[in-house]
């Protein structure tokens, strides 16, 4: 069973979850503040010699319009 980290489009939170099926992981939501616009992010032990600032770099979520 996979592991998948995620990060929060709208609160910036980081969580794993771990995920029985690859069709479930598109249904995850985020702990924090219960969106469902969530980003899947590559496993830090999944980048051979990555580091957790690589794995924050970058992303697919649309800027944060009025900083909140």
């Amino acid at each position: 069973m996979p592991i998948y980290a995620y990060r929060c489009c709208r609160c910036s939170a980081e969580f794993e979850e771990l995920v029985l099926s690859a069709s479930r992981a598109a249904e995850v939501d985020c702990p924090a503040c219960d969106s469902g616009e969530v980003e899947r992010r590559p496993a830090v032990f999944g980048i051979a010699g990555g580091s957790r600032s690589a794995v924050v770099a970058g992303g697919a979520c649309a800027p944060a319009v009025g900083g909140g």
